[in-house]
């Protein structure tokens, strides 16, 4: 007989499927509203996570907005000609660079905030606060988890 792998397909799609679907979806209703706001996705992730993240190093805000080092260079150098970061020395360690938005980005993503909301609600409004809170725990564990395994997996 099958294992219970077998029967998560034959009962339809496999959770990762869903997900993914679900993050394709997210990416293109994004890439059309960022557009509008003259932003690439990665340069706003990257803003986001420098908001809520502040004075992170180029290779830490790298990991946390998915892309890899040399990726984050083209976004940075971007990000910092339409002066929505900054770079300064890292106060308690002379050598480290840090990273952090200016009064300008905090304005520009207060502008994208309701398009980007419009797109949450879309994808998630059927849930109720408590569903939302529980599903964005699943998604940090399953994150976590997955980041344990390493890049071997």
């Amino acid at each position: 007989m099958g294992d219970e792998s077998d029967r998560a397909d034959a009962d339809g799609p496999r959770l990762i499927y869903l997900v993914k679907q679900l993050e394709m979806g997210i990416r293109a209703r994004l890439d059309g509203v960022l557009r509008q706001h003259s932003i690439t996705v990665p340069q706003y992730t990257a803003l986001t996570v420098l908001e809520q993240h502040p004075e992170l190093s180029a290779a830490q805000l790298a990991r946390l907005s998915f892309v890899t080092p040399q990726a984050m260079e083209g976004v940075v150098r971007a990000l910092e000609e339409a002066g929505f970061i900054e770079r300064h020395r890292d106060p308690a360690n002379r050598r480290r660079l840090v990273i952090s938005v200016t009064e300008r980005a905090h304005a520009f993503l207060g502008e994208c905030r309701a398009d980007v909301s419009r797109i949450e609600e879309a994808a998630f409004g059927q849930l109720s606060p408590d569903e939302r809170a529980g599903l964005a725990v699943w998604l940090t564990e399953g994150r976590r988890a997955l980041s344990e395994l390493g890049t071997d997996s």
